[in-house]
């Protein structure tokens, strides 16, 4: 009768644990975004993206290849994500740790009193522990020998964390792939800021010649009686202006260069470039193939794709929580009450096998509230897909946007410094025949000077987007 009682509540408990269990949905979704089948105002095309191009073929300038091998090596955010990924590989040892029986070495002594007015004092008391010698008051207890544990995983729930490890490990990797992508990027981005400084200072420095030599023609001109001080001064302030304007130029160099060898990992030191480059044509067409094509050359996206994985085995093993926990615990030695006898086989010899079966009944709410939490990361993670999606869409077609106006841009600001070009010499003539006064020849120096600044700004511009294009379409961590 006892027994049917006995075996009747386990049966009512494990009912219980395993009705709850119904409840908890694993089968997640969000509503699903198509993406388009080109890029916006292009044509449908499957032409191999330009990210398939590895960055040493993609910037052919030797001085930046190099740089950005020493910042591969060198960078400490870099570093800091490979060590990230050691952090995951060692969870993913950890999880498949779990999966496999504990085994412990138990080495141990004590000493024990017994009550005499107890079951187990009373029995000492009459009882030889060995022939002639009653057991003693103050009992020794000497224990050598293996003890062993398992969970032995019925509903999967150490799998499913082994799984998600593996999914968080894989992640990892593609964060430091994204990491490469955007250090590639930004050396390449100060690399073509620094050869624009270096253009804008020699465009300013020759201008400031050309302005000591409008000078003392002005003065010479003032000793003939043709100008006033007026005018000396006019172009005398111009001149210091162009001046200061060569300083601002060279702390924005000193600055750029610092920011590239932080990116590089080292303390400021010359860079080696060769301005002239700045200058190459950024190609026409820019081979963007089809935007499906993100989904596997963006890391971003693919680590995006593993975190969602991740959650999903971490809802499964939340859900599996719920249920009754099988436990097997094993010890196996030599156990005695006298060193002596310690390892006197099979007299000493001691083991024990036990199986323990643990479901939650009652107070349930952390598992609930591990499962709810499983649940909302893994729809963030879903969302956050899509985000991730979005996002490299939106930076491809904003980068293919700025090329192209860029390079309109680009024609137009060569024309304007070419007329400015002329409108200079035009008023230095003029002025000689006295047909222009001095105020029209430092109006066309100026808007020369300004427009050169403005010429050389645009190709840096046109330049960064080449880069950004590149990295935006995935390209930079091969």
């Amino acid at each position: 009768m006892k027994n049917k009682i006995f075996n009747s509540l386990i049966l009512s408990s494990l009912a219980i644990t395993f009705s709850g269990c119904s409840t908890l949905d694993t089968h997640l979704s969000i509503p699903e975004k198509a993406m388009p089948a080109s890029f916006q105002d292009q044509e449908s095309s499957t032409a191999t993206s330009i990210a398939n191009i590895d960055w040493r073929q993609y910037f052919a300038d030797p001085h930046l290849v190099k740089l950005i091998d020493t910042a591969v090596s060198n960078n400490l955010d870099l570093q800091m994500a490979l060590q990230r990924i050691e952090v995951s590989r060692s969870s993913v040892k950890l999880a498949n740790g779990a999966l496999l029986p504990k085994v412990d070495l138990n080495i141990g002594g004590s000493v024990r009193k017994f009550g005499l007015y107890t079951m187990d004092g009373a029995g000492n008391a009459s009882t030889e522990i060995t022939p002639g010698q009653i057991v003693p008051e103050n009992l020794p207890d000497i224990y050598l020998g293996l003890q062993a544990s398992w969970e032995v995983d019925i509903w999967g729930k150490l799998r499913n964390q082994r799984k998600s490890a593996i999914s968080e490990y894989l992640a990892s990797i593609e964060g430091t792939n994204f990491v490469i992508s955007n250090l590639v990027a930004d050396v390449a981005i100060y690399y073509n800021k620094l050869l624009a400084l270096d253009n804008e200072l020699d465009i300013i420095r020759q201008t400031i010649q050309k302005q000591q030599e409008a000078l003392e023609v002005i003065k010479l001109q003032k000793q003939a009686g043709r100008a006033n001080e007026l005018a000396v001064q006019q172009f005398n302030a111009q001149l210091l202006n162009t001046r200061i304007l060569a300083q601002k130029v060279l702390q924005q160099i000193t600055e750029a260069e610092n920011q590239l060898n932080f990116l590089l990992g080292r303390y400021p030191q010359p860079i080696e470039r060769s301005k002239e480059l700045l200058f190459k044509v950024v190609p026409k067409q820019i081979a963007s193939g089809v935007p499906s094509q993100l989904l596997a050359n963006r890391p971003d996206i693919r680590a995006a794709e593993f975190q969602i994985q991740a959650s999903k085995f971490d809802l499964k093993a939340a859900k599996a929580a719920f249920f009754p926990n099988f436990n097997i615990t094993a010890t196996l030695g030599f156990q005695a009450f006298n060193p002596e006898f310690l390892f006197a086989s099979p007299a000493s010899l001691a083991y024990s096998v036990m199986g323990t079966l643990i479901a939650p009944l009652i107070n349930r709410n952390a598992l609930k509230a591990r499962f709810n939490t499983a649940k909302a990361n893994q729809l963030s993670a879903m969302y956050n897909y899509q985000k991730t999606i979005l996002n490299g869409y939106v930076e491809v077609v904003n980068e293919l946007s700025k090329i192209e106006n860029l390079r309109q841009v680009h024609a137009l600001k060569k024309q304007q410094s070419e007329v400015l070009k002329k409108s200079v010499a035009t008023s230095n003539e003029l002025y000689k025949t006295a047909r222009a006064n001095y105020l029209e020849i430092l109006i066309a120096q100026q808007s020369a000077l300004q427009t050169n600044l403005e010429l050389i700004n645009v190709i840096k511009r046109e330049r960064i987007a080449a880069i950004n294009i590149y990295k935006a379409l995935g390209g930079g961590w091969t």
